[in-house]
């Protein structure tokens, strides 16, 4: 029989970035996350990193420092990201983590020359982002079927890159910083358990130098999701 019902139009897929604060207590690493408000649309009462969708205005953001150049060589191999949208992308991570956490990862710079809402509090104390700490991780897009979809890249950088004081948001809360270990009874999206997993040795130096080695890319071929590497 014949399937009457009408389908729902595909989603869009979105250009997101997400960034991981982490931190050594002793021996133990300890990154910074949250849970997703329950009336949220895209992945509700899930524990994340801060992170959101990319805007246009992070485009057109003159950043207090350039983009880490191992970033840079690694966003280059990236398919479908030149250079400025590497960019784009790391200060779209470090905007979101201020709207969602409070903390920034800014030097002193000149005010904004063309404010824009998402921009304005951000500059507001004599600030510029500095992505000159993000080390880039990761790649992957939601898989279809989703209420949303995002090709979110993965952004890491140590805790004292941040400043400011820890709060919630109307995104995120019960913020904590918490070992890998202690997410594991917690509600993670599956991208966000891969990251956990990988995040010790990603961070090790020699790892974490290198502009040459390959990010993971997760995404969805003929229905099955897959893992590529660029």
């Amino acid at each position: 029989m014949a399937d009457d019902q009408p389908k729902s139009p595909p989603q869009p897929v979105r250009d997101a970035a997400t960034l991981i604060l982490w931190r050594r207590s002793g021996s133990r690493l300890e990154v910074l996350m949250g849970e997703r408000h329950g009336a949220s649309a895209f992945m509700p009462n899930r524990y994340v990193f801060p992170g959101g969708r990319l805007d246009a205005a992070d485009y057109r953001i003159r950043p207090a420092a350039p983009l880490n150049p191992v970033s840079a060589h690694r966003l280059a191999r990236s398919r479908g990201t030149g250079p400025r949208k590497a960019v784009a992308l790391a200060l779209a991570a470090i905007r979101e983590t201020f709207e969602e956490t409070g903390l920034r990862l800014a030097e002193a710079g000149p005010p904004l020359a063309c404010p824009s809402p998402s921009w304005q509090a951000f500059f507001g104390s004599g600030f510029a982002p500095a992505p000159s700490t993000l080390l880039y991780l990761c790649r992957a897009i939601t898989p279809p079927g989703r209420p949303r979809r995002f090709d979110a890249r993965f952004f890491a950088a140590p805790a004292e890159a941040a400043q400011g004081v820890l709060r919630p948001s109307a995104e995120l809360d019960k913020l904590s910083w918490m070992t890998p270990e202690e997410t594991r009874d917690l509600l993670l999206p599956n991208i966000t358990q891969y990251v956990l997993a990988n995040l010790e040795a990603w961070l090790e130096p020699a790892a974490a130098a290198d502009p040459a080695r390959q990010v993971p890319f997760h995404h969805s071929r003929h229905g099955k999701r897959q893992l590529d590497w660029e």
